[in-house]
């Protein structure tokens, strides 16, 4: 598997809500929007640190750290973009529908697109 810098976000501030990615460009539906590693790692050796606010359940007592962007997209319970575990310790994001140019990628927390399950946090 191939990981290289994603030609189709970046990184911007979000009020309220820290940073977040956002479409260079217009994103076809379908579109794999980035492939990335995760470091894999024991869930409590990231309470209490900065790392805590940027990992995923990875097994049962694990976590991991996307890299890429992969740690940077926000939750939203409307996502344009899913996430999918695509290799030993990978992940890739693809949009789940058009997104325009300028507007946030953001993927469902719950793995699912469509999972209500409330989140541990305010979601804005």
């Amino acid at each position: 598997m191939s990981f290289k810098q994603s030609e189709w976000v970046k990184v911007k501030k979000v009020k309220g809500k820290g940073r977040g990615i956002f479409a260079r460009k217009f994103i076809p539906e379908g579109t794999v929007i980035e492939k990335v590693p995760v470091l894999v790692m024991q869930a409590e050796d990231t309470y209490g640190t900065f790392i805590e606010d940027y990992v995923f359940e990875w097994g049962k007592d694990t976590v991991a750290l996307a890299l890429g962007y992969g740690s940077l997209y926000n939750h939203s319970y409307k996502a344009n973009c899913r996430y999918e575990d695509v290799g030993r310790q990978s992940k890739a994001y693809i949009a789940e529908r058009d997104i325009e140019k300028g507007e946030e990628v953001t993927i469902n927390y719950n793995g699912s697109p469509n999972d209500k399950t409330r989140m541990a946090f305010d979601v804005k």
